[in-house]
């Protein structure tokens, strides 16, 4: 019979920083792991606290959502599952959160402390290096992140956003599940500027807005306003 950790120890085992673990540490592993779970636009960990874990998304969306002392906000970066992250405290003691986590959708994470965690780490030369890696393409998002906020144009963002969220669709409406603060955050604007560019698009013939739904009706010319033509 197998024990209530064994389906934890299937999951993590597939993860690229577990899957080189021996036997008897990925089983440990996976019996110190906590499962959390999380309704959508639940707060998972508020900018600011104190946060010794690493979680790994088993189910779901997070967003890393960066607030300014005006109430604006910016989604710096997006977890789906699969995608393994951490709070600085995992690394440095009481170093604070410089975002907050929030789950975009119901959203399950798999969650281990520091204290259970760094041990193993240390331990395991080949794990330390991959989640050296790991942390080195992190960095390169973020100076990817600034150098769009910093040198392309609001309109270039939206529509590399519109881009992104269809996918390969065309000609099919779409839900709008994302609000214009939700548009606003991931771009670092406003809503109110997200709204003006949504129709002014739209009057291009780019894209067809509703309030409800969306829908692409010349992806050349979304690419174009995007920079990816």
């Amino acid at each position: 019979m197998k024990s209530e950790s064994e389906p934890i120890r299937d999951l993590i085992s597939r993860i690229p920083l577990f899957e080189s673990l021996p036997d008897d540490k990925l089983s440990a592993l996976a019996k110190a792991a906590s499962i959390k779970d999380y309704a959508a636009r639940e707060v998972i960990v508020h900018m600011g606290d104190v946060w010794p874990y690493l979680f790994v998304v088993l189910e779901g969306e997070i967003g890393a959502i960066k607030e300014s002392a005006k109430g604006r906000a910016l989604t710096a970066t997006t977890l789906n599952e699969g995608d393994l992250f951490w709070g600085l405290a995992f690394f440095i003691e009481d170093l604070p959160m410089p975002v907050m986590f929030q789950a975009q959708t119901e959203t399950s994470i798999c969650v281990w402390t520091r204290d259970v965690l760094v041990p193993i780490i240390k331990s395991e030369g080949n794990m330390s290096w991959l989640l050296c890696q790991m942390m080195i393409s992190r960095m390169q998002l973020a100076s990817e992140i600034v150098e769009e906020l910093a040198f392309q144009p609001v309109m270039n963002r939206l529509s590399g956003l519109l881009l992104d969220m269809f996918g390969d669709g065309e000609d099919e409406y779409m839900g709008r599940d994302l609000t214009l603060d939700d548009m606003a955050s991931r771009i670092g604007t406003t809503r109110e500027m997200v709204c003006r560019h949504l129709y002014r698009l739209a009057e291009w013939g780019a894209i067809d807005v509703s309030r409800t739904k969306l829908r692409i009706e010349n992806r050349g010319l979304l690419e174009k306003k995007a920079g990816r033509a």
